[in-house]
C-alpha cells in the first residue's frame, strides 16, 4: 500500500475523522426552524395581558415544570407560551416555572421538586423508556397537576394510558387557525370560566375535534368551553361529524388534577388578557390552590350554556 495512503488511513482513525458524522438533533434543527426570538413589542403585550389579581392565593411555594418537545407538528407559538407561562408565574408569584425539552426530566425524583407538568404545544411525545411513563402518570396519580395546551391533545399515540389523562386525540382541524369561532360557556359560573364573565365569545384560533374512541366525553370529564355550533361560521364547517365539539374541560386522574384547553394555536392568543386568565386558573386548579368542581358533566346539576353574542 502507499505509504502515504497509509499514513492518512491511520490519521483518519485516530481522530474519528473519516467516520460518519453523528446524525443532528433533529428536534435542535426543528427548533431553530420555527423558535425566533420574541421583539420587545410582543413581550409587552404579553406582560401586559398577565392577570395582575390571582384567583387563590398559593397554599405553599410552587413549582411548574414546562415541557414543549416536539416529535410531530412544531407550533411557532410555543415559544409565545412558554413567555406567557414565565410572566405569569413572575408577575402574580403564583409558581416559578422551569422549561425543559429532554425527557431525562422524566424520573420520580427530579419531578418530587414540581407540583404541575405543563404540556405546551407538545405533539407526539414519545418516552424513551418504562419507567419515564411511570415517573408522570405516577407523579399525576399521586396528587400532582397536569396543564394541557392545544396539542398537548395531539401528543401520545404510543401511550393510550397518557393519552387518557388528558382526554382525548387530535383528529383534525375544520376551524383552522385563520378563522374567529364562536365558543359558549357549557358552565358559566364555573370557577374556570370567570375569565369570560359569563358570557360566550369569539375567537381567533384553530380549534381540534377529537378522535371517537379517544375522547373520555363527559362521563370522565367536566366541559368548561365548547364551541358554539348555533352560529352557522362553526356548524358549516363540518358536514358530518359531532355536534358538540369541547376547547376546555378539567378532570381529576387518581388524586391528581388535569385541566387542558385547546387554546393555543396562534400566537396572538398568549397575549389576550381573557385567555391567560382561563390559562392561569387552569394551571392553579391543577396546582391544587384554587378549588374547583370536577364532577363530570354528565353526572353534575345541568346548567345553562352562555351563547357567544350573535357575530
Amino acid at each position: 500500500m502507499n505509504r502515504l495512503l497509509l499514513l492518512t488511513l491511520l490519521t483518519c482513525l485516530c481522530s474519528g475523522a473519516c467516520f460518519a458524522e453523528d446524525k443532528p438533533d433533529a428536534w435542535q434543527e426543528k427548533k431553530d426552524k420555527h423558535f425566533k426570538p420574541l421583539s420587545d413589542e410582543q413581550l409587552s403585550k404579553i406582560k401586559n395581558a398577565v392577570p395582575e389579581q390571582l384567583a387563590a392565593p398559593p397554599k405553599q411555594a410552587r413549582r411548574v415544570l414546562v415541557f414543549y418537545r416536539c416529535e410531530g407538528f412544531v407550533h411557532g407559538s410555543i415559544p409565545y407560551a412558554n413567555e406567557a407561562v414565565k410572566q405569569m408565574g413572575q408577575e402574580t408569584g403564583a409558581f416559578e416555572a422551569d422549561f425543559a425539552d429532554t425527557y431525562d426530566v422524566f424520573t420520580s425524583e427530579n419531578l418530587k421538586q414540581y407540583d404541575c407538568i405543563l404540556l405546551n404545544n407538545t405533539t407526539g411525545m414519545h418516552f424513551k423508556t418504562p419507567a419515564q411513563q411511570n415517573a408522570f402518570l405516577d407523579f399525576i396519580s399521586g396528587g400532582k397537576g397536569l396543564v394541557g395546551f392545544h396539542a398537548a391533545s395531539d401528543n401520545f399515540g404510543r401511550h393510550p394510558e397518557c393519552r387518557a389523562i388528558v382526554g382525548g386525540e387530535f383528529g383534525g382541524h375544520p376551524w383552522t387557525a385563520g378563522g374567529t369561532w364562536a365558543f359558549k360557556l357549557d358552565d358559566p359560573d364555573h370557577v374556570l370560566n370567570k375569565a369570560f364573565d359569563g358570557k360566550g365569545f369569539w375567537h381567533q384560533d384553530e380549534i381540534y375535534q377529537y378522535k371517537s374512541d379517544s375522547y373520555e366525553g363527559p362521563q370522565v370529564l367536566r366541559i368548561l368551553v365548547s364551541l358554539d355550533m348555533s352560529k352557522e361560521e362553526v356548524s358549516k364547517q363540518i358536514k358530518d361529524g359531532p355536534r358538540e365539539v369541547p376547547v376546555s374541560w378539567i378532570r381529576t386522574a387518581g388524586d391528581g388534577r388535569v385541566f387542558y384547553t385547546n387554546l393555543g394555536h396562534r400566537n396572538e392568543t398568549f397575549s389576550n388578557p381573557m385567555a391567560l386568565k382561563h390559562m392561569l386558573d387552569g394551571i392553579q386548579y391543577a396546582m391544587g390552590d384554587l378549588a374547583a368542581d370536577a364532577t363530570p358533566t354528565a353526572k353534575a346539576e345541568p346548567t345553562n350554556a352562555a351563547l357567544a353574542p350573535a357575530k
